[in-house]
């Protein structure tokens, strides 16, 4: 007969698999609620509603680890759990990190801090009917903003309502529930032969902070729009300037180099230069694992420590890297709380809430400063060296010329090194707004290679 998830359950779990021979444990419980909704044309082409629950187990076995998950909380399915954990253990390496954390580092604080705003009432009580409005006013916004807007590759809205459990050995034991909202919707375009796609969407936490259907819409509708009659550029270097959601891709590559999966595999360019200018003076970049009400804030982190907020790059100076407890013995440092992991497998190197730090200087007077260079708004593909840092990735946009946003272009490639594009920031923008765990700013780089005909 299955059980219910609980502390009290994971606890039980974790025991067993100490009577069974095992050093240490870790239980993870997920349960989650979620609904999705797709529309398109105003029809509705797929609703999805699911309720989910699992147990994942890592079970530490002087000095080797395994894991095991199961949907099913039987007796002897946690029986089967917790004795191929155990025996999985038994047959793989040692690895001296591969430990808990220790006990006075857990968090403490994780009972007593609503303030963290991971949970809307609002978005749990969301009735069906209101979240299908939603998706089809999203993409009907879209649909009559213009009349070139011929067709639609659809609108969606989802919404997941969760909780995380952990229990541990090492003395942890806490849970904390999330919601998070999310709304999209994929205009088409046409302007003679020619047909673009515009894509946007927003996603957040609280239902208040969603953006409205209708903006979502015209959005969608104006990067669609704006495509049309993009054409390639001659090979040439020149300055470039990152819209907002560019910059979020060019993130996710910094965040690849500072995190200890790859320092400590001395995968990355900024091995061993804590305490050095990597950048320039204007890039000071945080993970804040409680920022109130976004979508990387949660009271501890997959191994039980406390997140926090820690700054890796402050005015240009390589201040830390984002370490989980694994990662930290490793590099004989502690852990930033950066720990995430799912029902399966050790826990890796995630971010809280990654972002760059806004600067004062609007994005359209960083357009105006410069004479000739490429507005990058779309990253295609991947083309990042960690080691090395060459960066090559596909790009859309729009060419700057005398300052204003002459042609949209399209079927280019941008590249250079990202040591070099990070110490080569000139400008960086006021316009941070968090649509996920990665937010940043509009930047504007000295100079890249943009190779088209």
């Amino acid at each position: 007969m299955n059980q219910p998830l609980s502390l009290d359950l994971l606890a039980e779990i974790a025991k067993m698999a100490v009577s069974h021979g095992a050093t240490d444990a870790e239980v993870v419980g997920l349960v989650a609620s979620e609904f999705s909704v797709e529309v398109r044309l105003g029809e509705i082409e797929k609703v999805r509603e699911a309720n989910t629950q699992g147990i994942g187990l890592r079970v530490l076995h002087a000095g080797r680890q395994a894991s095991c998950s199961t949907s099913e909380t039987s007796r002897d399915a946690l029986e089967t759990l917790v004795t191929t954990a155990v025996e999985m253990a038994r047959l793989t390496s040692v690895d001296e990190a591969a430990l808990l954390p220790s006990g006075e580092d857990l968090a403490t604080d994780h009972t007593a801090i609503d303030w963290l705003a991971t949970v809307d009432p609002q978005i749990e009580a969301l009735p069906t009917p209101t979240k299908i409005e939603m998706a089809r006013l999203a993409e009907q916004a879209a649909r009559e903003s213009d009349p070139r807007i011929v067709n639609s590759e659809g609108a969606s809205c989802s919404t997941i309502n969760s909780q995380t459990l952990l229990v541990t050995t090492a003395g942890f034991a806490g849970s904390y529930e999330g919601t998070t909202i999310s709304l999209v919707t994929a205009p088409i375009a046409r302007d003679g032969d020619q047909m673009q796609v515009g894509y946007w969407g927003d996603r957040r936490r609280r239902l208040s902070d969603l953006d409205t259907p209708v903006a979502i819409g015209n959005e969608a509708a104006r990067r669609a729009l704006r495509k049309l009659g993009a054409r390639q550029v001659s090979t040439q270097s020149v300055p470039i300037v990152f819209e907002a959601s560019a910059t979020e891709d060019l993130l996710e590559s910094i965040f690849e180099v500072v995190s200890g999966s790859a320092i400590f595999r001395r995968a990355s360019f900024l091995v061993g230069r804590l305490g050095e200018m990597v950048a320039s003076p204007l890039l000071t970049i945080i993970d804040d694992g409680r920022l109130p009400g976004a979508l990387g804030t949660r009271p501890f982190d997959a191994e039980g420590l406390p997140t926090r907020r820690t700054t890796v790059i402050e005015e240009g100076r390589l201040c830390s890297y984002l370490l989980n407890t694994y990662t930290a013995r490793k590099l004989r440092l502690a852990s930033t709380g950066n720990a995430v992991r799912g029902l399966t497998g050790a826990p890796a190197v995630g971010t809280g809430n990654f972002y760059l730090q806004p600067g004062t200087t609007p994005p359209a007077e960083i357009i105006r400063s410069v004479r000739n260079g490429f507005y990058v708004t779309e990253m295609i593909g991947f083309g990042f060296n960690p080691v090395t840092g060459d960066y090559s990735r596909g790009a859309s946009g729009w060419w700057i010329s005398e300052g204003q946003l002459a042609f949209p272009v399209e079927e280019v490639t941008i590249a250079g090194n990202l040591s070099e594009m990070l110490r080569g920031v000139e400008v960086v923008g006021n316009d941070l707004h968090f649509r996920g765990r990665i937010a940043a700013p509009t930047i504007k780089v000295d100079r890249m290679m943009v190779s088209g005909n």
